[in-house]
């Protein structure tokens, strides 16, 4: 899952600060894990431990208040209630990469993610946005084509995934919803060359660009096996050290090559 807290950190700089060029530079003084960071190594730390996903989130976001959580969100963090609140934000896909490494078969993946989502986001766009991302990281790690990729997500949950990146960039604006930033994470995923090059082109779309970010490193990584040393290491270096344990820990639990 380092593949997609990379992706965040790197497009954190751009999220307030969009960019539409490929070329960015990828770190720098803005450089930091946000609440996308924080909330899949909570969904992590739930599947290592077998902890309840509502508790577990609220507790990470408590302790790590400063990530920049959505309005609702927030709300729901401040309030006594664990329950869900029909959101279809992209909260719920930017969190699910530890399903899509964790688990043996595509129905156990879909039905994981939909636990992990539905603590909070029980809208069915919701549900199918942190899906669909965990689907594509299942068949990306199991050698899966990019063509059968594609093609199970367009016909399992409506996406178009037949738009290219080209097309869609000019008129694309920031988008916190599932339905309009999912697709183009996987889009930006199945244009790109490598790991790097993935993350570039979703930043590049200039939109909510560490969650875009975030969803196609952790496909990308899934599918490319490699992230190179020097994203590595400064990633380990912004990521806080009780964090990185887990990070580490669900790694080796799951064989995942070490990062």
């Amino acid at each position: 899952m380092l593949g997609a807290i990379a992706g965040d950190i790197i497009g954190s700089s751009y999220e307030w600060h969009c960019t539409k060029a490929y070329n960015f530079e990828l770190f720098t003084a803005r450089s930091s894990i946000t609440d996308d960071t924080i909330l899949t190594v909570a969904v992590a730390d739930c599947i290592l431990h077998d902890k309840d996903y509502a508790m577990t989130i609220k507790e990470y976001g408590k302790q790590y208040p400063y990530g920049g959580y959505g309005a609702f969100f927030h709300s729901w963090l401040g309030s006594d209630s664990l329950d869900p609140y029909w959101s279809f934000g992209n909260g719920s896909a930017m969190r699910v990469s530890p399903v899509g490494f964790a688990f043996e078969s595509m129905d156990t993946v879909l039905e994981e993610a939909k636990k992990s989502a539905e603590v909070t986001h029980n809208h069915p766009e919701g549900i199918k946005g942190a899906q669909a991302i965990a689907a594509s990281i299942f068949m990306a790690r199991e050698g899966t084509s990019k063509e059968k990729i594609r093609g199970y997500i367009e016909e399992k949950f409506g996406y178009n995934l037949h738009v290219t990146l080209e097309e869609i960039r000019p008129y694309y604006m920031f988008d916190e919803t599932c339905q309009g930033s999912v697709p183009q994470a996987i889009i930006a995923f199945l244009e790109s060359e490598g790991y790097e090059d993935a993350v570039r082109k979703a930043v590049s779309l200039g939109g909510d660009s560490d969650t875009i970010a975030c969803m196609a490193g952790g496909i990308a990584q899934a599918y490319y096996g490699v992230i190179l040393e020097y994203i590595k290491d400064k990633v380990r270096e912004l990521i806080p050290t009780k964090l990185l344990a887990i990070v580490d820990e669900f790694n080796k639990r799951y064989k995942i090559a070490s990062v």
